[in-house]
Parts: structure tokens; C-alpha cells; sequence
């Protein structure tokens, strides 16, 4: 069966881009960060074997898909979406991979959908800030509402982009590529992840996990460094099948910026995963 072409669709209210796994390959379901969309996930896409099929949505509330009905949703409202949309496209189990607040949906889907899991890839992951949803969000989340009012989606893409790059001069148009995702972000979308970013607890998923995991990072990553990347593995219980990767020079954008090592790394799991037959550990 030769690998289908990868397209841009809209179904059930999600926009998405899209490929068709080939006979016996597994699906990739990818789940970009707060300030980015699918089309970050190109690099890394083109550098996987085109066999693997591809679920890249923008999430609820970015690009074409349509917003959540919460004003202030939690993650188990955006798990519930990506569940309905690989009904839709007929894909009983993946590979669930989330870029930084993507993690948050991975982590919650994986803990809530084990039999649906294939592999929990995490990479660069945003832990949440175990907000109450009835209080302030705490400063530093609700500074980037604040700011993205005050300067408007450009500027406030201008101001942040330089940082999620290892080293902007060096990586210019992975820094357009993130400058220009991010000034597409728009309300309400915007603010509800914003919102799950501050109510989410990825740590307390982490530790509910049954499946294989991949914790992945960038070694040169300002925004969520190492550090957060070391306590979501560490959360994970002992026994389970798990895998942590370190990747040199990258920064937070770190699969638009080495598209190949982190390629190399969710082939070499899923291909770990195949040959001693881990499915769902501990699941009956």
C-alpha cells in the first residue's frame, strides 16, 4: 500500500492536516503548543516515514476549528475532542504526541483513553500551574493575556518568538515560522488554553499513565527547560515502559528546529514498542 499524501481538511469542526496510515504503520496524533497550529509540525512530519499517518489538528479555538464552549475549559474538555475526531477518521489507537501545552492533552488523553494509546510521546512539556478555576489565574499566565490585549497578535508574536529558538540568528526561518504561527493566534481560542494551561496538572496524569511513554526535550529550552521535562518522566510510574531523550541544540521549538533526532527518537520507541509487543501495560 503506497503512502497517501498529506492534506489539509476540516472535519467535525476541526481543522487538520491529514494522512492515512499505510497497511500495518501506526498514526501519529500531534498536538501543537500554545502559540503555534499544525503546520509547526511539517519539519518533523517530513523528516517521520511517510508510511506513519497523521492527525496534526489546530486545536479548538486556533486556525479553522472551531472554539470549546467553556470559557475556561481543563484538558480532559480538549482529550474529549481529539477522542471524537479519530472516531471520525476511524483511528481506534495512536500515538499521542503533545508539543508543550499539547503534553497537557496528551498526558490527559493517555490517562483517560489508555486502550486508544499506543505510545504517549511528550516533548518540551508545560507542567500546568495547578490553578483554581474559581481564582485569578496566577501572574505569569495571565500576563500573557494581558500582553497579547495590550500589543495585538503581531507584536505580541514579536515579542515572545526569539525566545522559543535555541538561537534565532542561526535558525531564521524556523524563528519566521514561529513568529508567524503565533501572530495568527486569535479569541476566544487563545485564552481558554491559555486558561487549561493554568489549571493543568500534567504531573498528576503523568503518574496515571499505563502505556509506554517518550519524554523528549531540547537541551538549549528557555521556556519549559529540562528541568520540566525530568519531573514529567519522573512521574511516571518506575515500572512502566519509558524512554527519556535529550536533544541537542533545541531550543523550545526544538522539532522545527532538529526535525531529524526527534524523528529518529519516535521511530526508535514505536519500533521498541512493536518488538516486545507492549500494548496497554497492566490493562486487562
Amino acid at each position: 500500500m503506497s503512502a497517501m499524501p498529506l492534506t489539509r481538511i476540516t472535519i467535525g469542526g476541526a481543522a487538520l492536516l491529514h494522512r492515512k496510515a499505510s497497511l500495518g504503520a501506526p498514526t501519529l496524533a500531534l498536538l501543537h503548543g500554545i502559540g503555534s497550529n499544525a503546520d509547526s509540525f511539517r519539519p518533523l512530519i517530513d523528516a517521520l516515514d511517510p508510511a506513519f499517518g497523521i492527525v496534526a489538528w489546530d486545536a479548538p479555538g486556533y486556525g479553522d476549528s472551531v472554539p470549546l464552549t467553556p470559557a475556561w475549559p481543563d484538558a480532559s474538555d480538549y482529550a474529549a475532542v481529539l477522542a471524537a475526531l479519530l472516531d471520525r477518521l476511524d483511528v481506534p489507537r495512536a500515538v499521542i504526541l503533545g508539543h508543550s501545552l499539547g503534553a497537557l492533552i496528551a498526558g490527559r488523553f493517555a490517562a483517560t483513553w489508555p486502550q486508544r494509546t499506543a505510545l504517549l510521546v511528550v516533548v518540551s512539556p508545560a507542567l500546568g500551574y495547578q490553578a483554581d478555576p474559581d481564582q485569578p489565574l496566577p501572574a505569569s499566565v495571565a500576563k500573557r493575556l494581558d500582553d497579547l490585549g495590550r500589543l495585538g497578535p503581531e507584536a505580541f508574536a514579536a515579542a515572545r518568538a526569539g525566545g522559543l529558538v535555541s538561537d534565532p540568528a542561526a535558525y531564521p526561518q524556523v524563528l519566521a515560522a514561529v513568529q508567524s504561527a503565533m501572530a495568527a493566534v486569535k479569541r476566544p481560542g487563545y485564552d481558554q488554553a491559555t486558561r487549561m494551561l493554568g489549571s493543568g496538572d500534567l504531573l498528576a496524569d503523568m503518574a496515571r499513565i499505563i502505556v509506554p511513554a517518550l519524554v523528549m526535550t531540547g537541551d538549549a529550552d528557555r521556556i519549559t527547560p529540562h528541568a520540566n521535562a525530568a519531573r514529567a518522566f519522573a512521574a511516571l510510574p518506575a515500572a512502566l515502559p519509558r524512554i527519556a531523550r535529550t536533544i541537542p541544540g533545541g531550543g523550545h521549538a526544538v522539532l522545527q528546529e532538529q526535525p531529524q533526532p526527534a524523528a529518529a527518537f519516535i521511530t526508535e520507541a514505536i519500533a521498541t514498542m512493536a518488538a516486545t509487543d507492549l500494548r496497554i501495560v497492566n490493562h486487562v
